[in-house]
């Protein structure tokens, strides 16, 4: 296919000329703010919603969010209008936006950057049916005395720890972190979402994990049908002792979780009320969620 176009720094170059100075403090510190989108029928899903949360990130690091969340918006939507004959009948794209400081601590010249490529559906279509193995990892999430969880950015050194660690433990497995508390956290690139009869929808409490746009998705399609929802502290054993777990992030939208560590969850097998919210959320989006990822799972990753 040919290359998507990108933004960086006020300027449409081909996305395989994209590239980051070495002394960039963005490669030099990790010092990266970042947001990933998603569309839906070739439209972003919820952008304000994660204009919100970047705006909350910058205030964090103190880089001008009101200018910077603007030139942002501005790009998406170039995005979107610049690579549309790209698009191909029912696909659709990831959007990726990162704001590093540049050069200066005081980030006068700030590095701007919004790419994207078709969604790699072959990374998680077949897990809509057959579900996901998570391993409760030693690595814990960042502590708020070091960065807010709020602060959605790419110093995750800890998560790349924790996915290697997991598929250490079992081939294929994805980690769930703990905090310093040794309740659940998140997931390396999802939020962690259980199912109690006598409960509804538990989730750790958001002001201990990033806070979550398909979270929010979910606690809104679970008022639709009814179903109950909280936020509360969960041990690894109330995880465990869940009747489902779900996985959700702006990719995926919602996975079954099946296995945790040795311990098989809804009899290995995505439950009823997983399939009821998967449902509701290719209702409210006008796509098939899973056949969707099953007609596309097979081309390769593209794109930078």
């Amino acid at each position: 296919m040919t290359t998507a176009s990108a933004y960086l720094n006020g300027n449409w170059i081909s996305g395989q000329d994209l590239c980051l100075p070495i002394d960039d403090l963005g490669f030099i510190w990790g010092a990266t703010i970042v947001e990933r989108l998603r569309t839906f029928n070739g439209q972003l899903f919820r952008p304000n919603e994660h204009y919100c949360r970047l705006h909350r990130s910058l205030e964090i690091v103190g880089w001008g969010a009101d200018t910077l969340c603007a030139q942002v918006s501005e790009a998406c939507d170039g995005f979107l209008d610049r690579n549309a004959t790209l698009f191909q009948k029912g696909d659709d794209w990831n959007v990726i936006v990162f704001i590093t400081p540049g050069k200066t601590l005081d980030a006068r010249q700030p590095t701007v950057c919004v790419h994207g490529q078709p969604l790699p559906f072959h990374s998680w279509a077949d897990q809509y049916q057959l579900g996901v193995h998570c391993t409760i990892v030693d690595v814990q999430q960042v502590p708020d005395q070091c960065w807010p969880t709020e602060l959605k950015c790419r110093s995750r050194m800890h998560y790349f720890l924790a996915d290697h660690q997991a598929r250490t433990k079992a081939p294929g497995a994805q980690a769930i972190l703990l905090d310093g508390d040794g309740h659940i956290g998140e997931a390396p690139t999802a939020n962690v979402v259980a199912y109690y009869k006598d409960r509804g929808l538990v989730t750790p409490r958001r002001s201990k994990v990033l806070p979550g746009v398909s979270q929010q998705v979910l606690f809104e399609l679970a008022d639709s049908l009814s179903l109950p929802h909280l936020e509360d502290d969960l041990t690894p054993t109330q995880l465990a002792s869940a009747d489902e777990i779900f996985l959700t992030s702006t990719s995926i939208c919602l996975l079954p979780v099946v296995k945790l560590d040795d311990q098989d969850i809804a009899n290995r097998t995505p439950g009823p009320v997983y399939n009821q919210l998967l449902a509701a959320w290719s209702e409210l989006v006008g796509t098939d969620i899973p056949t969707q990822a099953q007609a596309f799972g097979n081309r390769k990753a593209v794109g930078p």
